[in-house]
């Protein structure tokens, strides 16, 4: 018997997460994400401040049920063009997709966006990415304190700032800032800047890759809207390998000066393929451009191409000849589809609406000059900015008229409940349910106006 115990063996069920320093780089590409940057938080945080006819432009006031957007005003009967615009949304990201990959994810996508503003911030502060990495390797002093101090004291900063103005969406975002300035914030208000605050420091400053890699979920389906025809961004290994040195003429374009993986926010290799990390922003492109540049070499070792295109050895324009495929002309045809319908609809849209209730209670009484009277609720909305003066008139039944002032006004975006009392000569209607049609019309725009119909009761 062998005394000797069993060696144990600790198996890690995780792989420990490497520290991830991006390094910074110029390019075509750089700038054109730099510029999605400026473009996307210029809307972000300038479109609560714009002020449309005395109101906020964009606010989704929640608390009184409306939403308000350049003059526009829905209400929760308006879901559908919520719905038509969250399709829209998604199959124009569908067709982007299938035709140039994850640009969305390299260029607009709010974990990008603000991972590179968190970025920027830590490359001010802490310096390029060797100050970084050996700020990482430091013992703490006094001035390692100070600039992680100074970073995240900078990351807060923006994150709260995002958190305020996302909730300024939502509440009126001056009457916000008063209650911020004033220490007078409601609770919920509270909650969701510090929330959304929060959010952003930990996605944007500390996740950061994380998020793209195992919590987006279309990194996940990304793959179902690809095909051999999608720009992707691609190393040409028939051109770069064997990887080496310059100088020695045995060796492929690629010189191995890991440039490419030093840039990649990801951390990923993008001479291994395809991976579905890859967010496509194509910092890898212009470092080895850059790189191609200084040893003599042609640009293109990494690039925007396809992988029919890599395979074939086609120029751009057998490229381009693809882009119109049945995968993207379905996707195109369904978006243009829903965008006309949904333009068209709103075009076309009333800004009145009409719901006619019938009191239940009575089902109908002859009054006191031998008419037959029926009770009405009139639930009116006025959708416009501007305050209109209504008349209210009733046919469909001979002789029928309302017993009650017929001119209602309503204020702008603002909704009713008017009583109307609709009488009608004893005989003019048969015993039993008789159809009647109530017509709101404002009296500065007659085009302005909404039918709809009602049952009159005539008892036995």
């Amino acid at each position: 018997m062998n005394a000797r115990a069993p060696k144990e063996a600790v198996i890690k069920m995780y792989a420990a997460r490497p520290d991830i320093h991006p390094r910074e780089v110029k390019g075509p590409f750089a700038t054109l994400r730099v510029a999605c940057v400026w473009l996307t938080q210029a809307l972000f945080y300038g479109l609560p401040w714009l002020s449309m006819r005395g109101r906020q432009a964009v606010l989704f006031d929640l608390g009184t049920r409306k939403f308000h957007l350049f003059g526009l005003v829905l209400w929760p009967q308006d879901f559908i063009y919520l719905a038509a615009l969250l399709i829209i949304c998604a199959y124009g990201l569908f067709l982007v997709t299938a035709v140039a990959g994850r640009v969305w994810c390299g260029y607009a996508c709010p974990q990008t966006v603000y991972t590179e503003i968190f970025l920027w911030i830590e490359r001010r502060i802490e310096g390029d990415r060797s100050a970084r990495i050996r700020l990482d390797r430091q013992p703490w002093t006094a001035e390692k304190l100070g600039k992680r101090g100074a970073k995240h004291f900078a990351w807060g900063a923006v994150a709260l700032w995002t958190g305020f103005t996302f909730v300024g969406y939502f509440t009126p975002i001056r009457a916000l800032g008063g209650a911020v300035a004033n220490l007078g914030l409601g609770p919920w208000e509270a909650f969701w800047i510090l929330f959304y605050g929060f959010a952003t420091y930990g996605n944007a400053g500390w996740m950061r890759e994380q998020v793209c890699k195992y919590m987006c979920p279309y990194a996940r389906f990304q793959s179902a809207m690809f095909d051999h025809d999608t720009l992707i961004v691609s190393y040409d290994v028939a051109r770069g390998e064997p990887r080496g040195a310059a100088r020695n003429s045995a060796n492929g374009d690629c010189i191995d000066c890991s440039l490419c993986v030093q840039v990649c926010p990801t951390g990923i290799d993008i001479r291994n393929g395809l991976q579905y990390e890859c967010i496509g922003c194509a910092a890898c492109v212009d470092a080895c451009t850059g790189v191609m540049d200084k040893v003599g070499k042609p640009r293109g070792l990494i690039r925007y191409s396809t992988e029919n295109a890599l395979a074939g050895g086609w120029n751009a324009q057998q490229i381009r000849a693809r882009l119109l495929r049945p995968r993207t002309i379905g996707y195109g045809i369904v978006f243009l589809l829903i965008s006309t319908g949904l333009g068209t609809a709103l075009a076309l849209r009333t800004p009145l609406k009409l719901d006619v209730i019938r009191d239940r209670g009575s089902m109908g009484r002859e009054v006191e000059d031998g008419r037959i009277e029926n009770v009405y609720r009139l639930q009116l909305m006025n959708t416009d900015e501007r305050a209109h003066k209504f008349r209210i008139a009733v046919d469909g039944i001979r002789s029928a008229e309302i017993a009650d002032d017929d001119d209602v006004e309503l204020d702008g975006a603002s909704a009713r409940a008017v009583p109307v009392r609709v009488r009608v000569d004893h005989g003019a209607a048969h015993t039993g349910s008789n159809t009647l049609a109530f017509t709101v019309t404002a009296e500065d725009d007659p085009a302005l106006h909404v039918t709809e119909k009602a049952v009159f009761i005539v008892p036995r």
